[in-house]
């Protein structure tokens, strides 16, 4: 490894940014701050993002799919050579953890700022890692690992896994962030989870190898920042607890852990320390641990990067782990010694994410119509009011960042920028976030990996009130904001700028029936115009409630392009909006809605979807594998194909048993969300033998 570090330690003055978005930003922001100049790199999709902006050159690279761009070797080589760029940061995703680009980058001169190839290749295949840590005597989980083909084979498998025991995790050996990933309970669902296991590692990893290992129940996920130079110094930063997670991808990450003390604390940044001495690393890495409840912690895996949850370590410590990262790479020596590290107070980050929560946590893409981040808080994003959000990258679109005195502190900061956020025109994870950091388990500290899926009900019940309250303010912003065709009424207010009254302004007294789609449910209401800007709003009871109508009554407040005041019920309520003939997006208190008027449309659209046995794709993404055919006789819940999107991928399930009419993707194709990929009817008639898929 000494000459690939000595290779590496010439000086540099302009630095290729490796990565998009927020990431890129993140990097270019301190690169700045130093003195470097920068280069972007970008796909055809990203042509006009921030990061593209904010750099002194950019570079294009290639059409959007990340394989024919960002994970595009030597595209991103012949950009450095064009650019005139002497070092490369990969940021962290996409190529941060792959050996091949690090070790690239130095045959064409380049500085890598990041680990040697040999350390990334060692610890990049989690096989040979936990071999690795073993030997230096760090405690690893129980389980299986082989690069052997033969010990890759499902029959090969299946046999470790019985005598590892249930529960057990199949992990992709040279994965990461949860992808090829799965927990199997049962020896029955062992070959099932194995090959989607495998089918997803070979998608996002070009490699099928997995591991087995035991699970291990009611742990915290704590991991350990460490950073090396080349002089032999290797300190660590103190522990993140990283526990609260949806598919084994982090959510909420926080340091320090409110389940290490100081005496766990140093045994355990020893270890980390001794285990990246052990392999000659230099720079950032983060070693993953399982702490279980009697304080024993367990080796995961080793992530040779900067982490996404830096941040929090950053504002425990008051250092910039990137300007770290430039000065190691550059062959300088580590800041601080170990007994000059401090940490001050405690940090919570969260992860906001274009995803459907409560579809299963289904990746979104679409327009931004509005983006307001909340004052006071740090906020890693590439995001403004009418960005795209891609489909062909991670659905994390930014993350929050709250530092106080002490945890509870940081946790109530962070809620009420939670609260404080607007994000409309696709949807998020933000009131789910919300909804994690009020919960008692979470507020006492004692989240364990368990947390979502044992709080699930909790988490993702959905608040009636509050969807109640958003359909009946919704019934007056419509009417409030449609165009004006006579003068506004007496009650307007004078700082009023969007028009009062609609085209078929109500009449006093006079109920009009509405219909909305609120987030996908319809609902009737009933709107009447009372005197000075008062009006009743009757509607429905939510569908499976109990039946009947409430009345509710709403007082006119101000109203703008894009916010307004009322109040319901006599409770003042602040709110954000945008409109697009007959969709409204609103937001009110952390909560966002999608509002469509259906009052005119066809009484079949107001129907609603899914029970006609049409296979809808949940989100746009690339179909990965069809596993029918026209004819086929299936049953209910048999997943029919699978699509990927944002590195994820996701089964789509038959509704109902009985026989598949139609299939209309295949693999490669790229669909939209609410495309039909496939029909089943029940009591249909067997379609001719050999007759391949349409496309629709």
């Amino acid at each position: 490894m000494t000459s690939v570090a000595m290779s590496r330690a010439t000086p540099y003055t302009k630095i290729l940014v490796a990565n998009r978005g927020e990431i890129a930003l993140r990097v270019m922001r301190s690169a700045h701050a130093l003195g470097y100049r920068t280069v972007a790199v970008y796909s055809e999709a990203d042509a006009g993002a921030p990061h593209v902006r904010a750099a002194d050159q950019a570079v294009a690279i290639g059409p959007a799919a990340p394989a024919q761009s960002y994970l595009d070797i030597g595209a991103l080589i012949r950009a450095a050579r064009a650019s005139g760029a002497d070092a490369v940061h990969p940021g962290y995703g996409f190529l941060a953890e792959n050996a091949d680009f690090a070790a690239a980058c130095a045959e064409a001169g380049l500085v890598f700022i990041g680990p040697p190839a040999e350390a990334i290749r060692a610890m990049g295949d989690k096989a040979r890692a936990k071999r690795l840590m073993a030997a230096a005597g760090v405690p690893c989980i129980p389980g299986f690992d082989s690069d052997d083909p033969a010990d890759q084979a499902p029959q090969r498998l299946a046999q470790e896994a019985a005598r590892i025991g249930f529960p057990l995790m199949i992990k992709a050996s040279a994965g990461g962030g949860g992808r090829g990933m799965r927990r199997v309970e049962r020896a029955e669902d062992f070959a099932a989870a194995l090959q989607r296991a495998q089918s997803e590692a070979l998608g996002a990893f070009g490699d099928a190898t997995v591991i087995l290992e035991r699970a291990l129940d009611g742990a915290r996920h704590v991991e350990v920042q460490v950073f090396a130079d080349r002089h032999g110094q290797v300190v660590h930063l103190g522990e993140r607890d990283c526990s609260v997670q949806r598919r084994h991808q982090k959510l909420v990450e926080e340091a320090p852990s409110p389940a290490v003390d100081a005496a766990l604390r140093e045994r355990m940044g020893a270890c980390a320390v001794a285990a990246a001495r052990a392999i000659g690393y230099e720079g950032a890495g983060t070693l993953e641990f399982l702490l279980d409840a009697q304080g024993g912690f367990h080796f995961m895996e080793m992530n040779t990067r900067l982490q996404v949850e830096h941040p929090v370590t950053e504002a425990l410590t008051g250092l910039d782990l990137v300007e770290w990262q430039l000065r190691v790479a550059a062959g300088e020596p580590l800041p601080l010694a170990q007994p000059q590290i401090r940490f001050a107070g405690h940090a919570i980050e969260v992860r906001l994410c274009a995803e459907d929560v409560p579809a299963g946590f289904v990746p979104r893409s679409g327009l931004l119509r509005r983006w307001q981040p909340p004052p006071g808080l740090r906020v890693e994003h590439a995001l403004h009011s009418g960005a795209a959000v891609p489909p062909h990258y991670d659905s994390m679109v930014a993350k929050f960042v709250a530092h106080g005195a002490t945890r509870e502190d940081a946790r109530r900061r962070l809620l009420r920028g939670l609260r404080e956020t607007v994000a409309l025109g696709v949807t998020t994870n933000q009131a789910f976030l919300a909804r994690c950091l009020e919960h008692p388990v979470f507020a006492a500290g004692a989240a364990t990996t368990a947390f979502v899926g044992a709080h699930g009900p909790e988490l993702l019940a959905r608040d009636e009130a509050a969807r109640t309250r958003a359909a009946v303010v919704a019934a007056w912003l419509l009417h409030a904001t449609q165009r004006s065709v006579g003068p506004a009424p007496e009650h307007a207010e004078a700082e009023d700028e969007t028009p009062w009254a609609g085209d078929h302004p109500l009449a006093h007294g006079l109920p009009v029936p509405m219909r909305l789609s609120l987030d996908g449910e319809v609902r009737a209401l009933t709107l009447t115009r009372r005197e000075r800007g008062r009006f009743d709003v009757e509607i429905d009871a939510a569908p499976g409630g109990p039946p009947g109508r409430a009345l509710h009554h709403v007082e006119t407040g101000a109203l703008r392009a894009g916010t307004a005041r009322c109040t319901l019920d006599g409770v003042m309520l602040r709110l954000d909006f945008e409109r697009d003939g007959g969709v409204l997006w609103l937001a009110i208190d952390g909560h966002a809605h999608t509002v469509e008027d259906l009052t005119h449309a066809a009484a079949a659209r107001q129907a609603g979807r899914g029970s006609d046995g049409r296979v809808r794709a949940l989100t746009t993404g690339r179909v990965v594998a069809v596993g029918v055919r026209p004819g086929e006789r299936v049953q209910a819940g048999q997943v029919l194909l699978t699509l990927e999107a944002m590195k994820m991928q996701h089964g789509h399930a038959a509704p109902h048993a009985g026989v598949v009419m139609g299939v209309h993707v295949a693999v490669g194709d790229q669909v939209v969300a609410g495309r039909v990929l496939a029909e089943v009817g029940a009591d249909a008639p067997v379609a001719a033998a050999g007759e391949g898929p349409s496309r629709g």
